[in-house]
């Protein structure tokens, strides 16, 4: 046979296939185009247009080709010129007691909240009991995240000014720390504390000094233990209702994936009574605190499945692995430092450099545990020594248990050195760095926690950039909003409250700052293969921002707003048109938890430690609302 008889077959073949149709595409159920769509795939970082079928993207890249998915049936989202890019992935926060924030008047600081003097503190609470339910339902006005350093007044407020908001209703206000809080004459009465009270162990009653009464101010172990009287306690269904206000919170700042960062067994027996209930519309991935007992008989299917096998949500629930805290928090200066503070807290010496909270023993215990078991884990470790205590744990356990890839996950490393980061990359630890502490309290790591030098350097993403690290970053809500644009502006930025930049070394571009909220945070989660990016065969989660991250000015990245954010082709959030952009979020007005009432509960609690950075005293009222001990 010749060659030319050989490959007749072939040709015809060929050309009789050139000469039919192609295949139809695979009709699509939505398709999003006419405007920039951000892609976060370096092999193709833009495109024109993208479609959905069944929760997944089916088509992304030229216009002409996507719409060749456009059928009769399909919904074509116009983005009218705004910016299109993957749904942001939670790499640290805690949606449960954002939950809590999300329900309480909104205390904060501006440009957060609207509380810059003690009047607008009052005619904020006057707002929230005028409007909100949860007076009646929990007997108590209350809000959260007052900042005295950030009042006009530089004090915290009066019993007798929040007398003026209720003279027969007890009254509560939260401090940022949640270390302390005042209340006023007929929160006073309620809990028993007279001109006569002790100072209970660990804690202050405050008294002024020229009359000898409280002054409403409670400090530590006192205001623990008013929280324990004050807020009553919460059904089933209201629990599942405060978990959904943190999951609406998150996904009006783009969040499609949120994170319970250091979860109480309980904590996850309501997110899994919520699944069960098909309560939830974001996914939500927990990390239960390993030091709790129970949470090794939490670790099973459904929600928990080891690194070994893909990630399994159930209805929008899973367990990723577990969490492990070793130290505290700089701006609390209770993280664990190699080198003394910049100024030591009142009453410490000069030597002070913070404290550990974990022997080094159970730090290798808990790692080889989480070898064995095929556990992702999280550990918090704000100070280089705490990061220190981490790399040593992992260095023995992976001695013991070799060869086991489980992501381990440094949070926050606040003053991680340049000289661990090899360390870092050697032990396969993902560092999920928080810049927004350069905004926050930049200016007080600069003046008091850390000096001039160290500061510079606080949440070191320039250095992981210089390595080629994949980095994440996060909010850590509800220390602060869970604010996406906030978290972005702050990691290419690095500006402080008075406008400083700390740390011009450590700003990284727009793009690298994107990877750490979407791509790399996927990774983190062992979701990189259906999350983080616009590729075909990934989930359909979105967020459809005002602007162009990438075309804006640098520093108009805090004012680009959420429009929309879009969980498997679904709208889970749509902006609402108001008055004024600046507003900030109407919280507290949560009346899915009005439905049933409850007496207030009398047992009193101590000091509860918290996750070293966001607020303990969301624990002592989380555990108080739900009638547990922690």
């Amino acid at each position: 046979m010749t060659l030319l008889k050989k490959l007749l077959p072939a040709v015809t073949l060929a050309a009789l296939s050139g000469c039919q149709h192609a295949p139809p595409a695979e009709p699509a159920d939505a398709i999003w185009l006419n405007g920039p769509i951000i892609t976060v795939d370096d092999d193709h970082p833009e495109a024109d247009a993208v479609a959905v079928r069944d929760g997944r993207i089916v088509a992304v890249g030229k216009r002409k080709d996507v719409l060749r998915h456009q059928a009769d049936t399909t919904a074509m989202h116009d983005l009218h010129g705004r910016t299109l890019l993957p749904g942001f992935v939670d790499a640290h926060g805690h949606v449960f007691f954002t939950g809590f924030q999300a329900m309480s008047a909104n205390l904060l600081p501006p440009p957060d909240g609207g509380v810059a003097d003690v009047a607008s503190l009052v005619e904020t609470l006057k707002t929230f009991a005028k409007d909100s339910l949860l007076r009646e339902e929990f007997g108590l006005i209350y809000g959260f995240g007052y900042d005295d350093s950030q009042l006009t007044e530089k004090r915290h407020p009066t019993r007798a000014e929040l007398d003026q908001v209720s003279q027969d209703q007890p009254v509560l206000v939260i401090h940022q720390s949640a270390h302390f809080g005042v209340v006023n004459s007929a929160g006073l009465k309620q809990l028993g504390i007279t001109a006569a009270s002790e100072n209970p162990k660990g804690g202050v009653i405050v008294k002024d000094p020229a009359t000898g009464e409280p002054t409403g101010l409670l400090e530590e172990n006192a205001f623990f233990m008013a929280l324990g009287k004050m807020f009553p306690k919460m059904s089933p269904q209201q629990a599942i209702a405060m978990l959904q206000e943190g999951e609406k919170l998150y996904t009006r700042y783009g969040y499609t994936t949120l994170q319970d960062g250091r979860s109480a067994p309980l904590h996850v027996k309501i997110a899994q009574a919520a699944a069960n209930a098909g309560a939830l519309r974001a996914d939500i991935v927990s990390y239960p605190d390993i030091l709790n007992p129970g949470v090794e008989e939490l670790m099973v299917a459904p929600f928990y499945h080891n690194v070994d096998s893909a990630p399994q949500y159930h209805n929008h629930f899973r367990i990723g692995g577990i969490k492990l805290t070793l130290d505290g928090s700089p701006q609390g200066k209770t993280a664990w430092l190699t080198e003394p503070y910049y100024q030591p807290p009142e009453g410490k010496a000069d030597d002070y450099a913070g404290y550990g909270v974990v022997d080094d023993d159970k730090v290798v215990e808990v790692y080889t545990q989480a070898l064995e078991n095929r556990w992702q884990t999280l550990t918090h470790a704000n100070g280089d020594r705490a990061i220190d205590q981490m790399i040593m744990g992992w260095r023995e356990a992976e001695a013991r248990v070799p060869d086991v890839d489980v992501r381990p996950v440094l949070i926050h490393g606040q003053t991680l050195r340049k000289d661990q980061i090899p360390a870092l990359e050697a032990l396969g630890i993902l560092p999920s760095l928080f810049p927004m502490h350069t905004f926050y309290w930049g200016d007080w790591h600069r003046d008091s926690v850390l000096g001039p030098e160290r500061a510079e350097n606080i949440s070191p993403t320039g250095w992981g950039r210089e390595r080629g690290l994949r980095f994440t970053t996060h909010h850590d809500a509800p220390v602060a909003l869970p604010d996406s644009m906030r978290v972005l502006d702050t990691t290419v930025n690095r500006t402080t409250r008075s406008g400083r930049v700390l740390g011009e070394n450590q700003k990284v571009d727009v793009m690298t700052a994107l990877k750490a909220m979407t791509l790399w945070s996927a990774r983190q989660h062992f979701e990189e293969d259906r999350k983080g990016s616009i590729e075909v065969g990934k989930l359909a989660d979105f967020v459809v921002l005002s602007d162009n991250p990438l075309t804006v000015p640098s520093n108009s990245l805090i004012h680009l707003r959420v429009e929309e954010t879009i969980k498997e082709g679904e709208t889970i959030y749509r902006r609402e048109a108001r008055t004024s952009d600046a507003a900030p979020p109407a919280l507290g007005l949560a009346p899915a938890l009005a439905s049933h009432r409850h007496d207030h509960g009398e047992h009193g609690h101590g000091q509860y430690g918290g996750d070293g950075c966001f607020a303990p005293g969301l624990e002592v009222i989380f555990h108080t609302l739900t009638g547990t001990q922690h």
